[in-house]
């Protein structure tokens, strides 16, 4: 018993210099950890033309996005080279409540496109690069066509309501390598649970490729592409391919584009994407972003 007690004696007084340290050394033993940074702002928005980037709203934040794409050049002077008609519309709302979770809804005029999705930021770049060099982002949608009367040979082409759906999985990986240039890698997967012919494959994967070139603080040139590795319905779509513009003006960021594609959600540009550059096939659009925090002033 005695051993006991002065064994904890001894213990007691080999640790009293680190319990008598006063408060304000204690708070720089805390200072002194290194708090990991992240880097930020890899892209300006979620979304680049019509892909996804790797970024995700921030903190309690909310935002309310419109997409639209005019006509083909192509269609000649009589519709003012796609102008007059032929347009295409998205409205979305996309939410976090994190910063690293985030979900979105929308409609689409064509095929009258109801979609939602879910979007998860896996790991983030570091400042610190030998720690986390790249950013990884996940993405999953489901989509739902309310298109009605729809006819072939004779027989309704929507039988059952699976028939209506289709989804898309997407694993992005992108880094922001200075101040001014970014890149980004995407691998998708687009599975269509009623095709148009026999023929067709209910999935199609992609690779893609997603860049931003900032050429002043608030402006940036962007780029790109999706390739389709096994050819969906390959004599009649073509791969979706962008360029764009980027104006950052307070809380809005305006995007206006060239784009081959004339479809606003997953499955329709990377599947049926039927207008190729090569004849002029493109169309002039837009896109829209407005975030709203809705954070407390006691959050901020």
């Amino acid at each position: 018993m005695k051993k006991t007690f002065l064994s904890i004696l001894i213990l007691l007084v080999s640790s009293a210099p680190a319990f008598s340290q006063t408060p304000d050394e204690l708070l720089n033993l805390v200072a002194e950890t290194p708090k990991k940074e992240y880097i930020s702002a890899t892209y300006k928005t979620t979304r680049l033309i019509n892909f996804h980037t790797i970024e995700v709203l921030g903190h309690k934040s909310l935002d309310f996005r419109i997409a639209h794409r005019f006509g083909n050049f192509n269609s000649g002077a009589y519709n003012a080279w796609g102008v007059d008609g032929g347009a295409n519309i998205r409205l979305g709302l996309e939410y976090s409540h994190d910063g690293r979770f985030m979900v979105g809804i929308g409609r689409t005029s064509s095929q009258k496109m109801a979609d939602g999705f879910l979007k998860y930021r896996l790991l983030r770049q570091t400042a610190n690069n030998s720690e986390m060099p790249v950013s990884v982002t996940l993405f999953s949608g489901i989509y739902h066509t309310f298109m009605q009367n729809v006819v072939i040979n004779g027989i309704n082409k929507y039988q059952k309501i699976p028939d209506r759906l289709s989804y898309c999985h997407q694993v992005m990986i992108g880094r922001k390598f200075n101040s001014n240039f970014s890149f980004q890698l995407t691998a998708a997967m687009v599975h269509v649970n009623l095709v148009e012919s026999i023929t067709d494959k209910n999935d199609c994967f992609i690779a893609g490729a997603v860049t931003r070139y900032k050429f002043t603080k608030r402006q940036a040139i962007t780029l790109e592409y999706g390739h389709r590795i096994n050819k969906y319905s390959q004599n009649k779509f073509f791969n979706s391919f962008g360029i764009g513009y980027d104006l950052e003006t307070g809380g809005h960021v305006f995007q206006m584009h060239l784009t081959n594609s004339f479809g606003l959600t997953e499955d329709q540009y990377f599947m049926y994407t039927n207008t190729d550059w090569n004849n002029w096939g493109i169309r002039l659009g837009f896109n829209i972003s407005r975030v709203f925090s809705l954070q407390g002033r006691n959050e901020e």
